[in-house]
């Protein structure tokens, strides 16, 4: 990517949620309305860049390189894309013992070919020196696109969608669950919400965008 690309995609900035990384107005509050109502089952959510839903309002080339890798199946924009995580990572390697990505239906990753949430930690683990565990976490149900769905119709739409299949592998430990962008959160709370109750210790979230 060229400097002036690079310079045009919007980090996320202070204020934000303690809690999904949502930016926040500048208040007393440390939490979203979404999150002090109802706290999700990761600690922490941080994501790189904002994503504009409408590529006409985001002068950053980000959410088009998204589009074309995922839907595209342009599997050589990966490196493209690891150059917008930059040189600062909002989790240290003091906040992680393994790094989990999102997985997809195998139905999906057939489609694709290539799971863009496992290519992402590949990158986020050699930066933390890290292990991945690529398959400690399976999706069980071939759930349909979240993209038109509020919080709640998404919520119901992965509800045991996710299962640990390696136990073992994240018993005790500090998770750091990667993905590629995160919308209303739906997906890394569920996907956490097994972690933890198959003996997760914690789970935080990174994902390279967030949705406006």
């Amino acid at each position: 990517m060229c400097d002036p690309c690079l310079a045009q995609t919007e980090r996320m900035v202070e204020p934000v949620c303690e809690s999904c990384g949502v930016s926040i107005p500048p208040s007393t509050a440390v939490r979203c309305r979404q999150c002090a109502k109802d706290p999700p089952a990761f600690s922490r959510a941080r994501s790189i860049a904002r994503y504009r839903s409408s590529l006409d309002s985001d002068p950053s080339p980000l959410p088009s390189l998204i589009r074309r890798h995922k839907y595209g199946l342009d599997q050589s924009l990966e490196k493209a894309l690891a150059e917008f995580i930059g040189d600062e990572i909002p989790f240290c390697a003091d906040d992680v013992d393994v790094v989990v990505p999102v997985p997809l239906h195998r139905k999906r990753l057939w489609w694709r070919g290539f799971n863009q949430a496992a290519l992402l930690s590949i990158v986020i683990a050699r930066r933390l020196e890290r292990p991945v565990e690529m398959k400690a976490l399976v999706r069980l149900i071939h759930t349909i696109p979240q993209t038109t769905r509020d919080h709640d119709e998404r919520r119901r739409n992965v509800r045991d969608a996710f299962a640990v299949a390696r136990p073992d592998r994240i018993q005790n430990r500090r998770i750091l669950l990667v993905d590629d962008v995160m919308t209303t959160g739906a997906t890394a709370d569920e996907c956490a919400r097994v972690l933890v109750e198959a003996g997760a210790r914690l789970v935080n979230v990174l994902t390279l965008a967030r949705v406006l």
